[in-house]
C-alpha cells in the first residue's frame, strides 16, 4: 500500500490519488522495478487539496498537524481494510501521520521499520519533490535512489 501526502490539482479534479505527472513518475518507477501498479493499493493521507490561487493555476499548499490528524481516521481506516505487508509513504506529510509526527524525511528515508498498521513500513520522498527539482545529475542521482527505496520495499521480506 502507498500512502502519498495529499491530492494535487489533476488528482482533485480527477477523484482519484497519483493520476497526474506525480503518478506518472510513480508508475513508471513501479514498472522499472517489476511492480504491477495494480496491485498496489494507493491513496492519500490529507483527504483534501489544500491550494492558493496564482492567475489561473491552483497551486499546493502544504497541509497543517490539525488537518493531517483530522484526515487520519480515514486513512487508518483503508489501512485496516485493505491489510497490506508494507507500507510505503511517500512524503514528510504521509510519515508523520503514519510513522510519528516528529519523522525527519531526508534523514531517516530507506529505512524499512515494523508497525501496527502492517508487518513493515518504510518512508522515501514524493514523486512531486522529485519533479520539482532542476534537471541534471542531482536529481538523476536523487531519482535513482527514490526508485532504490521502493525496491526495497515492495521486495522485502
Amino acid at each position: 500500500m502507498i500512502v502519498g501526502e495529499q491530492p494535487g490539482d489533476e488528482e482533485d479534479l480527477a477523484g482519484r490519488p497519483f493520476v497526474g505527472p506525480s503518478g506518472e513518475l510513480l508508475d513508471k518507477a513501479l514498472t522499472g522495478i517489476g511492480i504491477d501498479r495494480q496491485t498496489v493499493y494507493v491513496t492519500n493521507t490529507v483527504k483534501h487539496f489544500k491550494w492558493k490561487r496564482e492567475g489561473k493555476r491552483r497551486l499546493h499548499q502544504t497541509p497543517h498537524a490539525d488537518e493531517i490528524h483530522t484526515c487520519r481516521p480515514w486513512v487508518l481506516a483503508e489501512i485496516l481494510k485493505v491489510k497490506p505487508k508494507t507500507l510505503i509513504c511517500l512524503g514528510a506529510t504521509a510519515a508523520k501521520a503514519l510513522i510519528r509526527p516528529n519523522f525527519a524525511l531526508m534523514r531517516e528515508r530507506g529505512v524499512v521499520s515494523e508497525c501496527e498498521l502492517a508487518d513493515q513500513i518504510i518512508a522515501t520522498l514524493h514523486p512531486s519533490y522529485l519533479l520539482r527539482m532542476p534537471q541534471g545529475e542531482e536529481r538523476e542521482l536523487e531519482l535513482a535512489r527514490w526508485v532504490a527505496d521502493l525496491a526495497i520495499a515492495l521486495n522485502a521480506p
